[in-house]
């Protein structure tokens, strides 16, 4: 009689447990407000998700006029609050509107660098043996690169698009997740709950998705907030040497090219966005900060 009843237990408990984890993953995110760190840090996203959304709005001119009467005196005015750039373009304007690329490659390369990433790590620290050994080597092969060469090489060969720079983000940097992901697969693989599944005649792919991955977000949501502000400064850097977003669409980076040499004379063209870039990425490091505490007082 024992016997049976421990099987019938080990064939329920670990769904339930599933989903019992999942339900605490999503409590967590709701307790983000008991963290000062993820307030703040949320706060700032929120604030630049409503200036892209909203650019249309708040922007006072389009992108890229120009007012030549500005050239002049492009310092901050009342007719353009934050200055204009050598080109008469009103900064205001172009911070609004390039306020949009970045939130949508940035948050859109962390996700596909974290599914790609997630498959190899858990195919690799799961079946190991052969599987694991080429995936690592393949990994270890595209990190051992350098990785602005690699971005450079790479997106004057294909052009410079959003969608390249996802790609080539998504490509360099999902190996630095699997190996975060294989890591906790090894030692995740050898619990009770994945005995259990085993035993129950639950495939590898359902074992690896639902039994081993919800138990590795915590660290992954933390390394995607990080992974995102990363992947913004890696945005501005592309752009600063040109290799970025194609103009004359505002691309913060690429207003920092255009105007760095005028830095001595007209700073604020240079520096409002890299004010704008550095408070991104503060934000969504706050909010990693934040997340690491809420899953540490757990």
């Amino acid at each position: 009689m024992t016997a049976p009843a421990t099987a019938e237990a080990l064939s329920v408990s670990p769904p339930a447990t599933s989903r019992r984890r999942a339900r605490d993953g999503w409590r967590r995110l709701a307790r983000v407000g008991e963290s000062t760190p993820a307030t703040v840090g949320v706060l700032i996203i929120l604030f630049w998700l409503a200036v892209a959304a909203l650019a249309p709005l708040l922007a006072p001119y389009p992108p890229n006029a120009t007012d030549l009467a500005a050239l002049a005196h492009p310092t901050p005015s009342r007719a353009h609050w934050l200055g204009t750039d050598h080109l008469g373009r009103d900064l205001l304007s172009r911070l609004a509107w390039g306020a949009r690329p970045v939130l949508v490659i940035a948050p859109l390369a962390v996700l596909g660098a974290t599914a790609l990433g997630c498959l190899l790590g858990l195919a690799a620290g799961y079946h190991r043996r052969w599987i694991d050994l080429v995936l690592t080597r393949a990994c270890d092969i595209v990190l051992s690169f350098p990785v602005i060469i690699l971005y450079m090489i790479i997106l004057t060969t294909f052009g410079s698009s959003a969608w390249n720079i996802v790609g080539v983000l998504t490509l360099t940097k999902a190996p630095i997740i699997a190996r975060i992901v294989r890591g906790m697969t090894l030692e995740l693989r050898e619990c009770e709950y994945v005995a259990a599944a085993k035993m129950r005649g639950e495939s590898a792919l359902y074992i690896m998705v639902v039994e081993i991955l919800p138990n590795a977000r915590g660290p992954l949501i933390v390394d995607m907030c990080l992974r995102t502000g990363y992947n913004i400064i890696i945005i501005g850097v592309l752009g600063f040497l040109g290799i970025g977003l194609p103009p004359p669409d505002p691309d913060w980076g690429g207003m920092v090219k255009d105007t760095y040499g005028m830095m001595s004379v007209w700073p604020h063209m240079a520096l409002v966005p890299c004010a704008a870039i550095s408070s991104l990425v503060i934000g969504f490091n706050l909010l990693a900060v934040g997340l690491r505490e809420l899953g540490l007082r757990d």
